[in-house]
């Protein structure tokens, strides 16, 4: 038996697997006991004793703790067989040991890896000397990694599975966003820039408040950096997803007026009971405020942990009225408790039936017969509002329904139906509802509408 060979071998397996090279040398010990108990069929732990020479590799085996002269490879093939067994199973348990010891302590750390393949949805990826798992759910959605591309991710968590040890990545955590923060923008890693609260749409957007604890330096300049230039390090990393920084304050209010930002806002109410910002803006806002499918109020809720719902100025006066009606035509209440529930954030019958008797009660100092009252006139008002809300929304769907049909009509009218022979012309005054353009003027406001006029166009 070479010695020196097996010494070079458990050298190699310490180095590279990053296994503590006196365990290897230990496990050894273990594997040629048990080949020994194999080889003279004894069930006994304590008859043989193993030391190997951890300098030359010199295995000594004791029988109760007499030397035993008794080379290994005279122990046979069954025994030989076993040694092996045991030897490859306390390797991978010294292995997924070491794993865990070194990962365990990494987690919500930043690493980078080579990614390997596909495995039904799930991406593995190499990372030093880990095989790391990053599933379908921690994948930013839309995001494709070739084999041997770089892959950028935070470790999630690591599992002892029993035997092997798994290591998650996860690209989609909003705490790999913050720890890119803390790689780009130096105040962040030094505690000076702190990011108090995010919400994140993993490929969409994120929204990240963040506060300073020194007044020299803006915090929301800083993780932007000079003309972006940190902010488009960490949006070219998430392959162009968007990031707003909004400046954090303790006020409420002004908190959910930042998030709501580029949207501009008219009025905030907090209704504490339920936990809910009711947000005024202006009819022209309120697209932007509400952002493409509810994105950017969805965000903001998130971020602020409020329940932001969004009313023009209409809808909000609307309610409030409606309110008053109901609640002053009962005896016993007045405009002036009426308007202490609206400084409460109840601004309308809806949020009378949600904050229940006990609230009112003691918010208004009534009898609880009187809330009860209250109560009941308000849930029976509701139930008419609601039935008004959706028939003025059946008759809005409606009526946008005929208009794009009968505009379809037009069009196919206009343009010569299915022969092909469509006349721009013709098509024009059909949308702009006039008479078939024959002058000079008609004929250029036309080909704008139709995208031949170049100057309109471009500036569109």
């Amino acid at each position: 038996m070479n010695t020196q060979e097996m010494i070079r071998i458990i050298d190699s397996i310490a180095r590279d697997r990053g296994i503590d090279r006196q365990l290897l040398i230990s496990d050894l010990e273990q594997a040629m006991v048990t080949a020994c108990r194999k080889f003279f069929g004894t069930l006994d732990a304590e008859e043989f004793q193993c030391n190997v020479d951890p300098m030359n590799g010199d295995i000594s085996i004791y029988r109760y703790g007499d030397p035993l002269d008794l080379k290994p490879e005279e122990l046979g093939r069954i025994a030989a067989q076993t040694f092996k067994q045991v030897m490859i199973q306390r390797f991978r348990d010294d292995e997924r040991e070491s794993l865990l010891d070194e990962y365990g302590g990494r987690v919500g750390t930043v690493v980078n890896g080579v990614a390997q393949r596909y495995d039904h949805g799930a991406l593995i990826v190499q990372v030093d000397r880990a095989e790391c798992v990053m599933l379908r759910s921690e994948q930013i959605p839309g995001e494709q990694f070739g084999a041997n591309d770089r892959v950028r991710a935070m470790i999630l968590d690591v599992k002892d599975m029993g035997n092997q040890a798994k290591i998650y990545l996860s690209r989609a955590h909003p705490d790999f966003i913050r720890r890119l923060f803390e790689v780009e923008v130096p105040e962040v890693a030094e505690r000076t820039i702190e990011i108090k609260a995010m919400a994140r749409e993993a490929g969409y957007r994120t929204k990240m408040a963040v506060s300073s604890i020194d007044s020299k330096v803006d915090a929301v300049g800083a993780c932007v950096g000079v003309r972006g230039a940190r902010i488009k390090t960490i949006v070219d990393e998430l392959n162009g997803e968007k990031i707003d920084i909004v400046r954090w304050n303790e006020s409420s209010q002004i908190l959910i007026a930042n998030a709501l930002k580029p949207a501009e806002v008219e009025e905030i109410s907090l209704c504490f009971e339920l936990g809910r910002a009711t947000v005024v803006v202006r009819d022209d806002q309120l697209s932007l405020a509400i952002g493409k499918r509810g994105q950017n109020v969805r965000l903001a809720a998130r971020l602020t942990g409020w329940d932001v719902d969004i009313l023009t100025p209409e809808e909000f006066s609307k309610g409030l009225e409606t309110l008053s009606e109901t609640l002053t035509g009962i005896d016993g209440i007045d405009d002036q408790q009426v308007d202490r529930l609206a400084a409460l954030g109840m601004i309308s019958v809806f949020d009378i039936e949600e904050v229940g008797l006990d609230v009112l009660v003691e918010e208004l100092e009534i009898e609880q017969e009187l809330g009860e009252k209250v109560c009941e006139v308000a849930a029976e008002k509701a139930k008419v509002v609601a039935e008004q809300q959706r028939l003025e929304k059946e008759e809005a769907e409606r009526r946008r329904a005929e208009e794009m049909n009968a505009t379809a009509a037009i069009l196919a009218g206009a343009t010569g139906g299915e022969d092909g022979n469509a006349d721009p012309n013709a098509a024009a005054s059909a949308i702009l509802g006039a008479a078939p353009v024959a002058d000079e003027a008609s004929e250029s406001r036309a080909d704008d509408i139709l995208g031949g006029g170049g100057e309109t166009q471009q500036q569109d």
